[in-house]
């Protein structure tokens, strides 16, 4: 039989609000469990019972107990953090972000906190804590494709043309490969920390099982999605699929293709003189951001692909199918937004953002 603790009547105003920080969504953690703790402590249930099922310590819980029936619930709220604000003067700071500008010590690609500190003979937290108020982020990364092409301009013009004001009663539409998708087969399931949060679990190891390509073509003005998943992707491959389009959209109809650079879609004039009604746009090189397939590919791996097992081909097959099967039930156009990305933007001095 377990022990009680002492037990202890709550006034009624002091309950009312304790209540309304246990049912209030917007209520912080903190609050949360400091009421549960002074609610459940007052019916003279044990610490430990009450820190098993917050997942805490029961000297935690035996210190809010204490701090209310001391202070009510005033004894509830942080205490002041004392000791002096800490200040950094004009020469530390000119230090740190002339050493960041420098290039790293020999064998070292970036600069981290513990580097800064040796080198400037500082402490690692004065590091932190001046990164922090000059919102430096040294382990955080950032990349993008600045074309060189001589005619990006026209190009990219041509297609974000086709895109805000396409002509009358034609289609158009974004095409391309996702090469090698692999059939990976492993565990999935759940798993439960030792926080106590449940999330997805993905064992470590797995079996490899073929891979598959997918040729997809988005219709930017319906969000429609049309697939063919193949083993190759080769030029005929390419074209095939090319065809199957021509034939769904019908030989009359006007057909404008968004395409990058790569070896299989170009070269086929003979192709596109015994198909007059299709129109080859190809992006910019080191732009195929502009094609907006590339977004629906990133959809279509975060939501369909990654997390997921497949014992074959076959089944990875199935599984796309049904992915695009479902995505179209319910397909949303995709508007073309403006994304401009200029060389300037990368400086060499970190200085320069901060002066």
């Amino acid at each position: 039989m377990s022990r009680k603790s002492n037990s202890y009547i709550i006034p009624g105003n002091d309950f009312l609000e304790l209540e309304k920080r246990l049912n209030s969504r917007n209520a912080a953690r903190k609050d949360y469990e400091r009421a549960y703790i002074v609610i459940e402590s007052g019916k003279g249930r044990q610490p430990s019972e009450i820190a098993k099922e917050l997942r805490t310590y029961s000297n935690k819980v035996i210190a809010w107990r204490k701090a209310y029936l001391q202070n009510g619930l005033a004894g509830l709220e942080d205490k002041a953090k004392t000791g002096r604000k800490a200040s950094y003067g004009q020469s530390f700071r000119d230090n740190v972000l002339k050493k960041i500008s420098e290039p790293p010590p020999k064998g070292y690609g970036r600069w981290d906190a513990p580097l800064l500190a040796k080198a400037l003979n500082s402490s690692e937290d004065a590091i932190w804590r001046l990164l922090k108020k000059e919102g430096i982020h040294l382990n955080r990364q950032r990349s993008w494709c600045i074309s060189t092409d001589k005619n990006f301009a026209v190009k990219a013009a041509d297609i974000v043309g086709l895109y805000l004001n396409p002509p009358v009663n034609a289609i158009v539409i974004c095409v391309d490969e996702k090469p090698s998708i692999q059939a990976l087969e492993r565990k999935t399931g759940y798993v439960e920390t030792n926080n106590g949060k449940v999330m997805r679990g993905i064992q470590s190891t797995y079996r490899r099982n073929g891979t598959v390509n997918l040729f997809a073509a988005l219709e930017v003005a319906t969000g429609i999605v049309t697939a063919k998943t193949t083993k190759t992707k080769t030029r005929e491959d390419f074209l095939l699929y090319m065809d199957g389009l021509v034939n769904e959209y019908g030989s009359e109809r006007e057909l404008h293709v968004i395409l990058d650079n790569y070896c299989t879609h170009k070269k086929n004039d003979l192709w596109l003189n015994e198909n007059r009604n299709v129109s080859f746009h190809y992006t910019p090189t080191s732009a195929s951001w502009l094609n907006l397939v590339e977004v629906w590919f990133g959809i279509f791996t975060r939501k369909s692909l990654k997390g997921a097992s497949f014992e074959s081909t076959q089944k990875l097959e199935e599984h796309i199918k049904a992915y695009v099967e479902s995505s179209n039930q319910q397909p949303t156009p995709f508007i073309w937004k403006k994304r401009e990305v200029n060389g300037s933007q990368l400086k060499n001095n970190i200085v320069n953002f901060r002066n």
